[in-house]
């Protein structure tokens, strides 16, 4: 069984070092292997609203839009806070496609089924 990693996303696309760090430790978990869930909640909802990534360049870092990009096409699951999109007027048309509206339960079965969880 492959071993399973969460990253929580709070940050938003106001703060791009922060919010870029957690596609950068996913992507490299990939790279080795590990399946990937990166659950964004608070502001790290924006990041996976269409047309946002595109924006967030952090210095010294590949640009966000590559690194969702990448993490979609090696299978991450995208789990997006509803009552964090809800307050931000988001709805699941606008999300980047690989997305899903999830609850808090989901959130409590995914990080409990995880060897480890990571939080920004």
């Amino acid at each position: 069984m492959r071993e399973k990693l969460i990253v929580i996303v709070t940050e938003g696309p106001d703060n791009q070092e922060k919010a870029t760090i957690p596609f950068v430790m996913a992507t490299a978990a990939q790279s080795m292997d590990v399946d990937v869930t990166i659950i964004l909640q608070a502001e790290g909802v924006l990041l996976v609203k269409k047309g946002v990534s595109e924006n967030v360049n952090a210095s010294g870092f590949m640009p966000l839009k590559q690194l969702l990009d990448t993490f979609i096409e090696l299978n991450g699951k995208l789990l997006v806070c509803t009552p964090c999109a809800k307050s931000r007027g988001i709805s699941e048309n606008d999300l980047v496609e690989g997305s899903k509206l999830i609850a808090a339960g989901t959130v409590i079965s995914e990080s409990l089924s995880a060897n480890a969880v990571l939080s920004y």
